[in-house]
């Protein structure tokens, strides 16, 4: 049984890249279950496996007493000495228990609860990986697909990338290799339950941490992210160091790293912004690619009138106001854009006034 043993351990360990010793202890107590099953009447019964041999000791555990009342559960001094010379009154020890009582049926239930023992710790073992890994991106391969979902293999391991969690208009096949973002990791009966996402905010700035040296280096700082999965990234970074230029580290040389994250993300645009804590400057670049003329603010609203060339207005603004809507989640700032000629009816109307003053004037007159 012992070369039995290694060869199940050893064999299952490589599989399932579970240890050895989490193997042998769950086979302890799944053996230990069936022997029970087959000695029902005593009711202290202990079985262990060696960690170097792999011998199976079956034993039951006997009290050292001076009157025996039960034979199954007690045993006398005397009797206890012969077992073990360290035996002591009110001491336990270990009476060997002859395998070969084992059975076959005991064997058989055995073998079907090292199964079930074995798939639970493989599940753990699951588990305890990626729940770690949760936040990273995995590259997995589509073995099957539902109304609701993709199946992806990865690794050893199977994950769920629902179809709500892939961009518009993106499709694949059993076979095709994908990356996508590790969003949380749930326990079921069934085992963990891995999900995953292509549309996460937080998968496109995993993307440039792979793929910016600075930015894994910490060099290179991520302040923010905001998206409209499968349309426009607007990411907004900073370094405080002088001599690197964080905007150039993300797009790389010849524009290669931000190129390889847009083929990964089919397309899609994004805006890489300087971060600065001048909020002016800030909600300027946050409107790229417009070019903004004039901004004036309300620091205690957090509200902001930003006039740009009427050539410029409809880039500002966005496809259904897309840029304009990044741009205000991205900042923080509630941003209303004007053109060049309204602004100029606007200022004339009330006397030439500052932009900033103009703005108060508005909000005055909204509430």
């Amino acid at each position: 049984m012992s070369k039995e043993l290694r060869y199940i351990i050893d064999q299952i360990s490589h599989e399932k890249g579970i240890s050895r010793d989490t193997l042998r202890t769950t086979i302890e107590s799944a053996m230990l279950t069936a022997v029970k099953r087959k000695f029902t009447k005593f009711e202290n019964i202990g079985l262990t496996i060696s960690p170097i041999d792999y011998e199976v000791s079956v034993f039951k555990i006997k009290s050292v007493v001076d009157n025996v009342t039960d034979k199954h559960t007690q045993v006398s001094l005397e009797e206890a000495l012969a077992i073990s010379p360290e035996a002591s009154l009110g001491s336990t020890v270990n009476e060997p228990l002859d395998i070969k009582d084992f059975g076959r049926i005991a064997a058989q239930t055995a073998k079907q609860v090292i199964m079930q023992k074995v798939r639970e710790a493989e599940r753990d073992v699951i588990y305890d990986k990626f729940a770690n890994k949760v936040g990273t991106v995995v590259s997995g391969t589509i073995i099957r697909k539902d109304r609701l979902a993709y199946n992806v293999s990865i690794g050893k391991a199977e994950a769920v990338l629902p179809v709500k969690e892939t961009l518009q208009r993106e499709h694949f096949k059993n076979g095709d290799i994908i990356r996508a973002y590790i969003e949380l990791v749930n326990t079921t009966n069934k085992g963990p339950q891995i999900v995953l996402s292509r549309i996460s905010t937080n998968f496109v700035a995993a993307l440039f941490k792979m793929e910016v040296p600075e930015i894994s280096d910490n060099i290179v700082q991520i302040k923010d992210v905001v998206r409209e999965p499968g349309e426009r990234t607007k990411i907004a970074v900073f370094t405080k160091d002088s001599t690197i230029d964080p905007i150039g580290a993300c797009v790389g040389m010849k524009g290669t790293r931000v190129q390889a994250i847009v083929r990964e993300l089919r397309g899609e645009r994004i805006d890489i912004i300087h971060w600065t804590p001048d909020a002016r400057l800030y909600i300027a670049r946050a409107l790229t690619p417009a070019e903004v003329d004039k901004i004036g603010i309300n620091e205690e609203d957090k509200t902001a009138m930003v006039v740009v060339e009427d050539s410029q207005l409809s880039i500002a603004i966005g496809k259904k106001g897309q840029n304009v809507k990044l741009a205000m989640k991205l900042t923080g700032w509630d941003i209303d854009i004007i053109s060049e000629s309204r602004y100029a009816k606007v200022r004339q109307d009330k006397s030439d006034k500052s932009i900033d003053e103009i703005l108060q004037d508005r909000q005055e007159e909204d509430t």
